[in-house]
């Protein structure tokens, strides 16, 4: 069934990894005219010959509305929307290559989850600040993988805008008998939810390559979640979005899948893998080593508790073996489960 859309519709998408890539195959088969830019010229020119992302997402041929470009001014001439894919790290430097290329009032959106390095600053907070305030945006969120995503397997995503018609109208962008797209206006808490998930993976990997069971993987998910909720709802966010897709679907994507890089960042240091040998194996961002000095930051400096996230940071950073987080995780005085306050949890 071939959906009614918009003939002007043109969408660049900066980002040739499997996300990226994912995304534009599934924009393209709606017959979206769609253009693929990356950095790397090399992968970019071996893309065009092939009509596939050999390095990422081999499988998956390109449709005929995918084209690719390494000029990102061509990429995004008289383009009508321009979704960024990059890693968090590179995000400010890639709206920076960005903004000199498009109008003021070209919409962006994003589908990357994480935080800034070193300012721990939401990435909607970026856009705002290298590209201005007079267009919209949106963050793409949610529980997805690239590969099943590309395969055109069925997957639901929540698209935030602080505008609830630009949110509308680019969820039915994205919208396809495959990929359900929800909507939200609580841009902060869809960030929040995608940020630290990522952490939380960690430890559920760790967890999982201790053999320590399904029980511990369900506990140290569900506190996963109040530790996410805590710090959304310090930033701004609403609860119930972290109870949605955006939050509590992502997070239980991200611990029990090993597709998730960071919950086999996890399981390589149960393993005794250095960071250096995973991230090697992976060949990819795992974006949670990061984020959890940037949540381990932020939760310090607005005082809100995050027990797990806490002891992911100690073992990336500080050394600390796993065991010896889990035994700090477990020495923790008792106290209820709802209804206390941060200053209560510390």
């Amino acid at each position: 069934m071939t959906e009614r859309r918009d003939q002007s519709d043109t969408v660049a998408v900066l980002g040739a990894g499997s996300w990226g890539t994912a995304l534009a195959v599934s924009l393209a088969r709606k017959g979206i005219a769609t253009r693929l830019w990356g950095r790397d010229p090399e992968q970019i020119v071996q893309m065009a010959q092939e009509r596939r992302n050999s390095r990422y997402l081999p499988q998956i041929e390109f449709p005929t509305a995918l084209s690719v470009e390494a000029d990102i001014a061509r990429a995004v001439a008289d383009v009508s929307h321009v979704l960024l894919v990059v890693p968090s790290q590179g995000f400010r430097a890639a709206l920076k290559l960005l903004e000199p290329h498009i109008s003021t009032h070209t919409p962006v959106a994003w589908a990357t989850k994480g935080l800034e390095p070193h300012t721990f600053k939401l990435l909607h907070v970026l856009v705002r600040e290298e590209l201005g305030t007079t267009r919209h945006t949106a963050v793409v969120s949610g529980p997805t993988f690239a590969r099943e995503v590309a395969a055109g397997l069925p997957t639901a995503v929540t698209v935030a805008s602080f505008d609830a018609g630009f949110a509308h109208a680019f969820a039915r962008l994205l919208h396809s008998e495959t990929f359900r797209a929800y909507t939200s206006t609580d841009v902060v808490g869809v960030e929040a939810g995608g940020a630290v998930k990522n952490v939380l993976a960690i430890a559920a990997g760790l967890a999982d390559g201790m053999q320590l069971g399904a029980n511990t993987r369900a506990a140290l998910i569900t506190r996963g979640l109040a530790e996410i909720q805590r710090l959304g709802v310090a930033l701004g966010g609403h609860p119930e979005t972290l109870m949605g897709l955006a939050g509590l679907g992502d997070l239980v994507l991200t611990c029990t899948d090993n597709q998730s890089r960071n919950r086999r960042v996890g399981l390589g240091l149960a393993q005794g893998l250095t960071i250096a040998e995973i991230q090697q194996d992976l060949g990819q961002v795992a974006e949670g080593i990061f984020t959890a000095q940037e949540v381990f930051n932020l939760a310090k400096q607005l005082g809100v508790d995050m027990p797990i996230c806490r002891e992911v940071y100690e073992v990336l950073y500080c050394n600390k073996s796993a065991r010896d987080a889990l035994h700090s995780l477990l020495s923790r005085r008792l106290k209820p489960e709802t209804g206390v306050s941060n200053s209560e949890l510390a």
